[in-house]
């Protein structure tokens, strides 16, 4: 199978697949939020409070991880250049910090939220598979898929500049058929959603859903890892991303633990002043 970047032109603006699933994943995100701060009687103002301080963080975010790891200043400027931990982080301070003005407890908001991140990103892989971008190692299996122009293009060159075995002989322009990991990540992700969506009506201490959600994206991220065509691994083959998600794992396993079985807390005025 071969896959070519969708992107829409209307005069001299370019509108990528992955620019289109961003904003989906993001508007997704705040109306699975709206509806579960519906569901519990809250203000649901708060959604789109959430949603505007996680896409300027995001963004901003995951540039500069971006920009640390290559060192590439002027990537800050460019339209490609995103890294998902760094969008997670910057997004994940700037909704702290915009709860912490409305004084929301960051436990709600963590609370709240938990399902929505899970479909955001899986529709945000759907718009790095429709720009060739994440793809995996070269596979012979009969879902691999071809990015002749992707970002960039799966060819033998670009595979072996990312330290990945090519046989001898091989022709660097050849393109070659690789894992479609964007639609692995995005498989396991809606099952992480409709997981996290029906537990959210448990009641535990408020937060242990997010808690959740982390444990299970470390999982589906150092899975996936496993297949991606990578340039940054290091100790044991394992890749930064690896190592963060083991991280993310152990802080989500903590939480849980520590918020399981706590009493629910406060929601505080301003999610619990609802508009007529």
């Amino acid at each position: 199978m071969t896959v070519y970047p969708f992107n829409i032109h209307l005069g001299p603006i370019e509108i990528t697949g992955y620019g289109i699933m961003m904003m989906v994943g993001f508007l997704m995100g705040g109306w699975l939020i709206g509806l579960e701060l519906k569901r519990r009687g809250l203000n649901q103002d708060y959604a789109a409070d959430f949603i505007i301080a996680a896409l300027i963080g995001g963004v901003l975010g995951a540039k500069l991880w971006y920009v640390a790891l290559t060192q590439d200043a002027g990537a800050l400027l460019s339209r490609g250049g995103l890294v998902w931990y760094g969008g997670f982080i910057g997004g994940a301070l700037a909704v702290v910090f915009n709860g912490w003005r409305l004084k929301v407890p960051a436990r709600w908001t963590m609370q709240v939220a938990a399902p929505a991140l899970a479909a955001g990103y899986a529709l945000g892989r759907v718009g790095c598979f429709l720009v060739g971008d994440d793809y995996g190692r070269p596979t012979d299996l009969p879902w691999g898929v071809a990015f002749p122009r992707g970002l960039p293009h799966s060819t033998a060159a670009t595979l072996a500049d990312f330290r990945v075995a090519i046989p001898e002989g091989t022709d660097p322009s050849t393109v070659l058929a690789v894992h479609p990991t964007q639609l692995y990540e995005v498989t396991i992700m809606l099952v992480v959603f409709a997981l996290l969506w029906t537990l959210r009506s448990r009641e535990r201490g408020t937060g242990w859903l997010f808690a959740v959600y982390l444990m299970l994206a470390g999982l589906e991220r150092f899975f996936v890892e496993i297949f991606r065509a990578k340039d940054d691994r290091f100790l044991a083959g394992f890749t930064i991303a690896q190592l963060t998600s083991v991280v993310l794992i152990g802080i989500g396993a903590s939480l849980y633990l520590r918020w399981r079985d706590d009493q629910p807390l406060a929601a505080g005025t301003y999610l619990s002043t609802v508009k007529k």
